[in-house]
């Protein structure tokens, strides 16, 4: 499968419009050489209550530092009206969008809509087509697909697909706090607002 990059030399004005949004910016910061990256480790987990319902991601962060010292930090939120997809995406996107510096990234979710999206290629055909897929019918959620873009710009990411509720811990840790943010667990719940675009 070609990568991001790949893609962007092939197809550079589909790459500007696809990175103008949210995640452009981070995208215009540039990148650092090969193999000074720092590597950072996330998990992700989206839930909803109901499809649309009361909805939450949940994320955690691992980096270790050049002294060996393991960094974790744990992300949450809820939304009053949302979609599971919506989630999935949110977990990946605030995710992404917390690292200040662009990463060698190893995302796990439980979602084979993210995953696939990007191991198998959905998303570049869907750019090609003008966000339409295969059976010209709107991509869902383009405002967060168009995010995850220019994300994927600034770091470089292998997406990995992990079995849900399958007793790994750090899916269930996140799987835990999406559905304690989803349910108001963890504050209040905010607007999805592209959710009813």
């Amino acid at each position: 499968m070609a990568s991001f990059q790949d893609f962007a030399a092939d197809h550079p004005a589909v790459v500007t419009e696809a990175s103008a949004g949210a995640g452009a910016d981070a995208a215009r910061q540039g990148t650092v050489a090969d193999g000074t990256r720092p590597q950072v480790v996330i998990w992700t987990d989206g839930s909803s209550r109901g499809n649309p319902g009361p909805g939450g991601y949940g994320v955690v962060l691992l980096y270790t530092d050049p002294a060996g010292q393991e960094h974790r930090r744990e992300l949450a939120q809820g939304y009053r009206c949302t979609t599971n997809n919506r989630m999935e995406l949110m977990a990946a996107i605030v995710a992404l969008e917390t690292l200040r510096t662009p990463c060698q990234v190893e995302l796990h979710s439980d979602s084979q809509y993210l995953i696939n999206a990007f191991k198998k290629g959905w998303v570049w055909g869907w750019v090609k087509r003008g966000w339409k897929t295969a059976g010209k019918q709107p991509v869902k959620n383009p405002d967060l697909w168009k995010r995850l873009l220019g994300l994927s710009q600034r770091h470089r990411i292998d997406w990995v697909w992990v079995r849900g509720h399958a007793g790994t811990d750090l899916n269930e840790r996140c799987d835990t706090l999406a559905t304690q943010a989803a349910d108001g667990k963890l504050g209040p719940l905010a607007e999805d607002k592209g959710f009813f675009r």
